[in-house]
């Protein structure tokens, strides 16, 4: 008896409607750095924006984004330490979401290890590139 009532849980959810739970989305933070405090993805991996970037909007594509992968989520974004979720948002790129931050858009340097900053106010792909504060303003 114990056993029919526990298989008629997840049957009883689906005829209520019960939605599955969203999927959390990228972890954004703060941390330390030789520029000083900057925004850092989950696998402590250094964070990027491109100076020719419009607001919400990517100018990276082709072989720029093979160097510089966007930032993607999978749901809302999410604002770890030190990180300001109301500077947090997305764009559409393609069928995915790109995570913005105070409406730029993100990216890593496809070339770096996880605590590596090797691109801060390095000019490739047409721009400079630069990593931000938890203001969302490039580092000095």
């Amino acid at each position: 008896m114990r056993r029919s009532l526990l298989l008629l849980v997840p049957v009883i959810a689906l005829l209520l409607g019960a939605a599955p739970a969203s999927a959390a989305g990228t972890r954004i933070t703060v941390a330390s750095s030789e520029f000083g405090p900057m925004l850092w993805g989950p696998k402590r991996q250094a964070i990027y924006v491109f100076q020719r970037d419009r607001f919400k909007e990517s100018r990276c594509t082709g072989a720029c984004a093979e160097a510089w992968p966007p930032v993607y989520t999978t749901g809302k974004p999410v604002a770890g330490k030190g990180a300001r979720s109301s500077l947090l948002g997305t764009i559409r790129r393609g069928n995915r979401r790109q995570v913005t931050y105070r409406g730029r858009p993100l990216y890593y340097y496809a070339h770096e290890q996880a605590g590596e900053v090797r691109c801060h106010d390095v000019n490739l792909h047409g721009g400079l590139w630069w990593v931000i504060g938890a203001d969302g303003k490039r580092r000095p």
